[in-house]
Parts: C-alpha cells; sequence; structure tokens
C-alpha cells in the first residue's frame, strides 16, 4: 500500500513539474527586436527667410516726397529642397534648396520689384537636439529689377557667395556673403542678414 502512495506522490509531482515548465516556457516573451522603419535618410526640407543689407540698387520717389530704396540683399524667401542625414554620423545634416526671393516697393502706381533665384547648399551639425549650425555655398540666379515702366530694367550676372547659420527648434540666424555684378561691370553688394525658418517631413520625434 505504501508503495503504491510512494508511487502516486512521485507521478504526480513528475507531472507538475513537466506542467510549469510548460507554462514557463509558453509565457516567457520573444527577445524585443529594435524597430528600424522610422530611419528616414532623406527628407523634404521646406524654408523661408527675411532678409536685410547690401547696396542700394533702384530708389522710388514718392508724390509726397518719400523715397524708398531697393536693396540688393533685400527680400523674402522661399525655398524647398531635401535634407540628407547619415546613419553612422547623426549630428551631421546635408542641405540643398532652391527658392525664390523677392522685394517690392510700396508704391500704388507700379509694380517694382528685385527677384532673384536662390540654391543653398549647406553643411549642417546638430550641437544638440535642437541647436543647428550651419554653412555652405549659395548661388543667385537670374537676378532682375523690374521697374514696370517708370524707369530702366536690370539684370545682373548670376553670382556665388558663402552662408552661416545658428538655429534653435527651426528658427534661425543667416548672414549671407555675396556681390551683384550689372551689365556695365559695376558691383554691388548683396550681403544680408536673415531671419530664418525651417523644417523638414516627416518630422523627427
Amino acid at each position: 500500500m505504501k508503495k503504491h502512495l510512494l508511487l502516486s506522490l512521485f507521478g504526480l509531482g513528475c507531472f507538475y513539474q513537466a506542467n510549469a515548465q510548460t507554462t514557463d516556457t509558453t509565457q516567457t516573451a520573444p527577445p524585443a527586436v529594435e524597430n528600424t522603419s522610422e530611419y528616414r535618410p532623406v527628407r523634404l526640407l521646406l524654408g523661408g527667410a527675411f532678409e536685410f543689407g547690401g547696396d542700394e540698387v533702384g530708389t522710388v520717389t514718392f508724390t509726397t516726397g518719400d523715397k524708398q530704396s531697393i536693396k540688393a540683399g533685400q527680400g523674402v524667401l522661399v525655398a524647398v529642397g531635401a535634407e540628407l542625414q547619415f546613419p553612422k554620423v547623426e549630428q551631421l545634416r546635408l542641405r540643398a534648396t532652391v527658392g525664390y526671393k523677392y522685394v517690392t516697393t510700396a508704391a500704388d502706381n507700379a509694380h517694382i520689384r528685385l527677384t532673384r533665384v536662390p540654391l543653398h547648399f549647406t553643411a549642417n551639425w546638430m550641437a544638440t537636439e535642437k541647436i543647428r549650425l550651419g554653412a555652405g555655398v549659395v548661388k543667385h540666379l537670374a537676378v532682375k529689377l523690374n521697374t514696370d515702366g517708370l524707369g530702366g530694367n536690370a539684370s545682373y550676372d548670376a553670382s556665388t557667395g558663402a552662408i552661416f547659420e545658428v538655429a534653435y527648434s527651426g528658427f534661425g540666424l543667416s548672414y549671407t556673403i555675396m556681390n551683384y555684378k550689372d551689365k556695365e561691370n559695376y558691383t554691388y553688394s548683396a550681403n544680408a542678414i536673415g531671419l530664418t525658418i525651417s523644417g523638414v517631413l516627416p518630422r523627427r520625434n
């Protein structure tokens, strides 16, 4: 009788142990796999700027006697392009944009404007998660002054210069160094200080 009881208890213990091991194995979660689907090396870049400075390239005189000048570095800029990020050097970002820069006057009876097509190529370093330092090359194409019939129009040679920028969380301050040259080889400073805004799509988390 004792032998049968011992054998029964031994069998019950083995069954319990095997069942416990099966339960533990079933409940053990598989190792987590890192999700790398969020990494995008190239993102859409949108930007804009308000820029000021440069030599005077035109002047408008109003009937009140007031005057307004158009300066070579002045204008509102809108731009679109791309930002490239390197997986092994995440702080480094390469940016390239094409834009349209435009400035006009307050004249009601004439649409006087200075227009150009800027190309920006910059290398940027993320000093912190939100602070970006950038430097690179800027080229202005199709630089034209249109006086809308009130005077002679003017065009300027394509010009290449340098640009530097420091930004915090998408808002920045830039400085552009370049010159314009007209058809008579007269040179105008187009140096400009700019208030910039930029961002990428899709946004980084």
